[in-house]
């Protein structure tokens, strides 16, 4: 009999919280595995998500049991845990493969990076991506994430075309390509959060944001709308917790304190706004909820170790050397 979920964040918190998770690359590369062979690759400070278009073979990240890879199988690999991949074959264990280091055989192409073991036709092919996902500097969703998430889709999920999509984004280097492939890596990830609303695998414990429902729904009332007039009263009141149990369990779960999240929220719209260069300074200080320009510009020193009006400046100077 199948485990029953765990009481999980509701389709309506998660929404929120997906709508305003900001996602973004940090390297796309395509790794081909011929028969025979495998390829080790180091890890870095970004989770990474491997998607396999195509053949069979395994995923090995130490500490970890074997990851089976079939066509589209999707594996998220923790920051900093180095992993190979290695092809089906008639040969098994690791003596009778060959071992090729995936730092000295990556070859750019077009925006892209390629990492090729084997001289035959790959045996494994996988859209490997390795990405940010955070509020903000407030939350890195995936940043604690200390063992794999393996998640098995199929071709009529699409999610091949939307990874495909991108590295044909970041290829045309058009204007706007850097965000277009941003958005179509979040359409994988909100895919793969999507199931931790129904799913029996129990990964999305892991996250500790998402396994709290009642902590998850205050920082969605933040995170969707930093702006408003939140308190931790108000805050707590959303979770239904006291005040101190609110305190507690958000500063353990989150890392910081309400009040200092809910500051670099706000911060992060307020650049948002800034970078634009059409919203005034008193609309911007408006909009992310602080009631003088003085307070405003405290906070957002802290944060950007300048005033608005230097980073609009910055910003706009930046913008014209495009």
């Amino acid at each position: 009999m199948l485990k029953e979920p765990a009481v999980r964040i509701s389709p309506q918190d998660l929404n929120r919280l997906l709508g305003s998770l900001e996602v973004s690359f940090v390297a796309l590369t395509e790794c081909l595995v011929s028969q025979g062979y495998c390829l080790e690759m180091e890890g870095i400070n970004a989770p990474g998500i491997h998607y396999n278009i195509q053949g069979s073979g395994h995923l090995m990240i130490k500490g970890c049991p074997p990851i089976e890879l079939t066509p589209h199988t999707l594996v998220i690999v923790p920051p900093h845990a180095p992993f190979r991949i290695e092809a089906a074959g008639f040969h098994r264990g690791l003596q009778n493969l060959r071992t090729v280091e995936g730092a000295l055989v990556a070859v750019s192409k077009d925006s892209i990076n390629y990492i090729v073991a084997g001289d035959g036709d790959p045996e494994v092919m996988l859209i490997c991506g390795f990405f940010d996902a955070c509020y903000g500097s407030a939350v890195d969703l995936f940043g604690n994430l200390t063992t794999p998430i393996v998640e098995q889709f199929s071709e009529v999920d699409r999610l091949d075309t939307m990874l495909r999509s991108a590295i044909g984004e970041l290829v045309t280097q058009e204007v706007g390509s850097g965000a277009m492939s941003s958005a179509l890596l979040k359409l994988v990830i909100v895919n793969i959060l999507r199931r931790s609303l129904h799913s029996n695998n129990t990964w999305v414990e892991r996250f500790s944001l998402l396994r709290d429902p009642q902590i998850a729904r205050a920082f969605a009332e933040m995170a969707s709308n930093p702006g408003a007039r939140h308190t931790v009263n108000s805050l707590a009141e959303s979770a239904y917790l006291g005040r101190s149990a609110f305190m507690a369990r958000f500063t353990d779960i989150v890392g910081q304190s309400p009040m200092n999240v809910l500051r670099d929220l706000r911060m992060r719209r307020a650049a948002e706004q800034l970078q634009t260069g059409q919203v005034p300074i008193e609309q911007v200080v408006r909009n992310t909820g602080y009631e003088s320009r003085s307070s405003f510009a405290r906070a957002f020193r802290k944060v950007f170790d300048m005033d608005p009006s230097e980073y609009r400046a910055a910003s706009e100077k930046l913008e014209a050397r495009r």
